[in-house]
């Protein structure tokens, strides 16, 4: 019987616990798979990611990773030959843990270029959660799928998700707790897109009521953060609902420079004339999520 794929923190498995090689991982589940990179699928997600150097494109800036996802590469060169794919089942699990809030484990391997990594076998860095997904165009020129993932172990020494996530971002967040944690910036530029919509979705037209008042989100067309770098401004801003505020930030739409939606929604954009929304932040939000032709 196949061993069952387990999330979250294995019993006796420190942060820092040392393996020797991928196939010590196994008994344990945890990492199951000593040929990929990835231990999961689509339908129940990702519970554990091995860095092994495998990818050119990966970034690994310590309780942050940018990885690549699964298929395409040479594994001698370690370039891309042919576009990756949403459907390979490691890019799909860990789209899955992204959706569902599941912690992914983090092991480090030897030829891994970071200065975490040991000088052999693998490392474990802890548990990271997917906090964005895209895709973009690699260094050798193929279509790779990337995703964000961030430190949210247990470790009181190491960054909070919180400050990860604002790295290099002048807002500050409110963390609010729900089943996956999500960080939500209300600056006074997003107040001010929100007032002038009077809080109604640009999406659907809906105001969500509540005891004082009513309620919308301000979210952004070009992400903050690294490695999007999105300005927080009014031309990079949306009222929208907290549904239609998630579907644009998962890429479940996109806009066209003529505000149409792009997707399974149809219709267009509602736009205040007083409004500038920047088309190239548009683009950019095209692009990522292949919606650019």
């Amino acid at each position: 019987m196949a061993r069952p794929i387990t999330f979250g923190e294995i019993e006796g498995i420190e942060e820092g616990h040392w393996f020797a090689d991928r196939k010590e991982m196994m008994p344990s589940c945890f990492h199951r798979n000593s040929g990929w990179g990835v231990d999961g699928n689509g339908k129940e997600g990702a519970a554990a990611i091995a860095l092994s150097g495998g990818y050119e494109d990966d970034e690994d800036h310590g309780d942050e990773i940018i990885y690549t996802g699964a298929g395409g590469n040479d594994p001698d060169t370690k370039r891309q030959v042919k576009d990756q794919s949403w459907e390979h089942p490691s890019n799909a699990g860990l789209l899955t843990s992204w959706d569902q809030g599941l912690p992914v484990r983090v092991a480090r391997g030897h030829n891994h270029k970071s200065s975490s990594s040991p000088e052999k076998g693998y490392s474990y860095a802890g548990l990271y959660c997917v906090v964005d997904a895209w895709e973009e165009l690699g260094k050798s020129g193929f279509k790779i799928c990337r995703f964000r993932l961030i430190y949210c172990g247990s470790n009181s020494d190491r960054k909070t998700p919180e400050k990860t996530e604002i790295a290099g971002s002048p807002a500050t967040p409110e963390r609010r707790e729900g089943t996956v944690m999500r960080i939500v910036r209300d600056t006074e530029i997003s107040l001010e897109i929100k007032r002038l919509y009077k809080n109604h979705c640009q999406v659907c037209c809906i105001a969500i009521p509540t005891k004082t008042g009513s309620y919308s989100e301000g979210a952004h067309i070009r992400p903050l953060g690294r490695p999007h770098n999105g300005d927080d401004s009014k031309d990079n801003l949306l009222c929208l609902c907290p549904n239609h505020h998630v579907m644009l930030d998962r890429g479940s739409f996109s806009i066209d420079d003529d505000f149409s939606l792009l997707g399974p929604i149809s219709g267009k954009l509602r736009v205040n004339p007083h409004h500038d929304i920047n088309e190239d932040n548009l683009k950019y939000h095209r692009q990522i999520h292949g919606y650019e032709k």
